[in-house]
């Protein structure tokens, strides 16, 4: 049995800078699972957000709400859930940065753009939560040494990394994971995906929280 025959549809969640594209990408590599991958370097307002977050959070925000939807229903329109899938991305999540990034009448106009899309939203099975202490998310945010992200001010990866806190402390829809992501290096590290997989398969509560301790 592996994860994914206990839970068929995995969300993995956390700031910029957590590691869940990697980790998701390397589960992928050990299963035979159908990939739902966020593509941030699409988005054309991303760089100039992080430049001039005001002028460019609403359309930055639009972009990713209408580009997660076309995935969303791309996804139950081919059916995949009869296959195993993992994620990088939880649209319900989608309104955290809103009202982080945008004015309140700007996130008026967002929450009626949401709603309208009236989305079907596929409930996970899993939700894998990394929680990142912020200086460990500032060291991998300049590692990955993507241009436009050298610009990410420390208080804004303070900020998201409170509300994803907040956010998934209360979260209760599905299964949740909550992981202490300062010492799990899933990806370089064979070991820390190892615990993490083992981990994963001893869950039996609705939340429950992995504490790695590497000495």
């Amino acid at each position: 049995m592996s994860i994914f025959d206990k839970f068929p549809y995995i969300v993995v969640e956390g700031p910029i800078g957590s590691g869940k594209t990697t980790l998701v990408n390397r589960l992928a590599d050990q299963y035979p699972v159908n990939l739902l991958l966020e593509n941030a370097e699409a988005n054309p307002f991303l760089p100039r957000f992080y430049q001039d977050a005001p002028r460019y959070a609403l359309p930055t925000q639009i972009f990713f709400l209408f580009q997660r939807a076309e995935q969303i229903r791309d996804l139950t329109q081919r059916d995949m859930f009869h296959h195993a899938i993992i994620a990088d991305f939880f649209l319900e999540k989608d309104p955290l940065f809103a009202r982080l990034n945008l004015d309140d009448e700007e996130f008026s106009l967002y929450r009626q753009m949401y709603q309208h899309l009236q989305l079907q939203i596929p409930k996970p099975d899993l939700v894998i939560y990394l929680q990142t202490p912020v200086d460990a998310l500032v060291e991998r945010v300049n590692q990955r040494k993507i241009r436009y992200e050298q610009d990410i001010p420390r208080e804004y990866l303070q900020r998201l990394a409170d509300a994803y806190s907040e956010y998934f402390h209360q979260y209760d829809s599905s299964p949740i994971l909550i992981v202490n992501n300062e010492k799990l290096d899933t990806a370089a590290s064979d070991e820390s995906l190892k615990l993490l997989i083992e981990r994963i398969m001893q869950i039996r509560g609705q939340r429950e929280f992995f504490n790695p301790n590497f000495e």
